[in-house]
């Protein structure tokens, strides 16, 4: 008997997938907006560690929070735990599942190329959100995105206004 990835049966092992991931993320959002903050520290780190013999970070990508993260910690500050904890909400709740799942891909990404290192939880939560951005609509099929995206897809799509003549 063959399961189908996307069937109900099989929605609820991704929701569950979906559900333990956005915890990760709401856990790490939410002890930085309590406990304030600051990306600085972490940025030269990962400045210094583009050099040296072995270097760990990327040189092009040490530039990069050299000349843009850096100057902009500020901003910084706000947009990674906040970011944190809105994937995590976003993802418990089936709630802008897509858009959830590459903003959190992306910042992992992010986190291991400032040299995080590959052995740490962010690879797993990479292949997680990968994962989940690649079996279909059974990853939101528990979630808000069921009842919402039908909705945007016939105003975007069936709407007669739209249509070219």
């Amino acid at each position: 008997m063959r399961i189908h990835i996307n069937g109900t049966k099989m929605a609820i092992i991704w929701t569950i997938l979906r559900i333990w991931l956005g915890l990760q993320w709401i856990e790490a959002g939410y002890y930085k907006i309590r406990s304030g903050f600051d990306v600085s520290g972490f940025l030269q780190g990962a400045i210094a560690n583009a050099g040296g013999e072995h270097p760990i970070v990327q040189g092009w990508y040490a530039e990069f929070l050299k000349g843009f993260a850096l100057p902009n910690s500020e901003l910084f500050n706000i947009l990674i735990p906040w970011g944190e904890f809105l994937v995590g909400l976003g993802l418990i709740i089936g709630l802008a599942t897509i858009p959830a799942l590459l903003a959190g891909a992306f910042m992992n990404i992010n986190f291991m190329m400032a040299g995080v290192g590959l052995f740490s939880p962010d690879l797993n939560f990479l292949v997680v959100a990968m994962f989940l951005l690649l079996i279909g609509k059974g990853r939101y099929y528990y979630g808000i995105d069921r009842f919402i995206i039908p909705n945007i897809k016939k105003y975007f799509f069936h709407n007669k206004r739209y249509v070219a003549h």
